[in-house]
């Protein structure tokens, strides 16, 4: 099982923002979209390269360090960098131990340099255990009928 494989279950869409967005812009997009995470882009659309992710975490750091004049700073000056990613061809289990070992949980999907999807570690999750799931019935399947 690869991150494509998980791309063609989830669809690419990603959302993202530039990277002069406001905190301010970038919390409400958060909110709104009900997500933990989004990178932050530098491109004119369509397959973006990724410069950063902004997350809960990065608001948290930030409002810490500077009150709130913090939600005027751009996310550029804020966000976590330099930025983890896995290509389209890295197995699902690679994503997962990468995700692990940094403490991350979103990986931008790069192809070429361009961002081509964004997984969450609970795509990752879901996936395993959807695997799982269809195994163990496979499994049951094939001891009844024997």
């Amino acid at each position: 099982m690869t991150i494509a494989t998980i791309l063609n279950g989830k669809g690419s869409a990603v959302i993202s923002l530039p990277r002069d967005a406001t905190v301010r812009q970038a919390v409400a997009l958060l909110a709104e979209r009900r997500i933990g995470a989004v990178p932050v882009v530098d491109g004119d659309g369509g397959g973006e390269a990724v410069v950063g992710i902004f997350s809960e975490r990065d608001v948290v750091y930030c409002l810490a360090a500077h009150g709130p004049d913090a939600l005027d700073r751009p996310v550029a000056e804020v966000m976590t960098q330099p930025v983890q990613s896995v290509g389209t061809a890295e197995p699902a289990i690679g994503a997962l131990s990468l995700m692990t070992r940094r403490r991350i949980r979103h990986l931008p999907v790069v192809e070429n340099g361009r961002m081509v999807g964004f997984v969450s570690i609970g795509d990752l999750v879901k996936y395993r255990i959807d695997r799982i799931e269809a195994d163990a019935a496979a499994m049951r399947d094939y001891i009844q009928t024997a």
